[in-house]
């Protein structure tokens, strides 16, 4: 009877270590990594928003900073990050098309208010004959930043409704203004140098700028051809991870980032 009950009794420990362990192994599974590329505010403060949302759905979010939106994009594209956070879909596309990529906008997340200013006027009308402006040396940027100027009838383009355009496609310029293309990433500098400077608020703030209070002209409308994405491939863009970066980037927790915090500069886009 003794030897029974001692069987009996390392089995129930025996079970219980089993189960302890068990128990431990689940406790202590490492959850699936989602790299998601990214570079500045207010982009990189979305995503350290959502942190805690995707860690409840079972993932890490790894934020991994680059240098420029090139980066980013070959990133994404070498399969060395899940998704990219920073660009709208024309950029997206003119990469794809320089690269032979198969990169594709999964979500539209918010609009950024863009707009030209200058340090010198404080009114567009008073720009002077032979001005320098710089504006994006992108192609895509740059259709943006001289439609704006078509617009605000500073410029007249061949077709203003065009979204592929160059300081070529200007019909007429009575000012002579002068076009500096300029890398985005480089339009704060310009700001000290040029007469009049497109740019957008991710940017500009950083020099203590805001479109609301210092920009001599905005865009009236936006159709969010230009609205800033969550991008993945086309091999990854329908997969759990990306889904759950894209419900996360969507839920009431951005919305009111976009709406309190990015008041006045920027809109949502979903």
């Amino acid at each position: 009877m003794k030897k029974t009950l001692s069987i009996f009794a390392s089995v129930v420990a025996l079970v219980l270590l089993i189960t302890g362990c068990s128990s431990n192994l689940e406790t202590k599974k490492e959850k699936t990594v989602v790299k998601v590329a990214s570079h500045t505010a207010p982009m990189t403060d979305m995503l350290e928003l959502i942190k805690d949302d995707l860690d409840k759905e079972g993932y890490k979010l790894e934020i991994v900073k680059v240098s420029d939106n090139v980066q980013a994009n070959v990133a994404l594209k070498n399969k060395e990050v899940d998704a990219n956070f920073f660009q709208h879909k024309l950029f997206m596309q003119m990469f794809n098309e320089g690269n032979n990529a198969n990169l594709v906008q999964v979500q539209p997340i918010y609009d950024a208010v863009v707009g030209f200013y200058s340090k010198d006027i404080k009114n567009i009308n008073d720009l002077k004959d032979g001005a320098d402006v710089a504006i994006p040396s992108d192609p895509t940027n740059m259709t943006r930043a001289l439609r704006l100027l078509a617009e605000h009838k500073v410029i007249t383009l061949k077709d203003p409704n065009s979204f592929s355009v160059t300081v070529d496609d200007i019909s007429e310029n009575n000012k002579n203004l002068k076009f500096s293309p300029i890398s985005l990433l480089n339009l704060n500098e310009a700001y000290n140098e040029k007469d009049l400077v497109f740019n957008y608020p991710a940017y500009i703030t950083k020099i203590g700028l805001s479109p609301e209070k210092d920009a001599l002209i905005v865009e009236k409308t936006g159709d969010l051809t230009y609205a800033v994405s969550l991008v993945a491939r086309e091999d990854n863009k329908d997969t759990e991870m990306v889904k759950a970066v894209q419900k996360a980037l969507t839920n009431s927790k951005i919305k009111d980032f976009i709406d309190n915090k990015l008041n006045n500069v920027a809109k949502k886009a979903f």
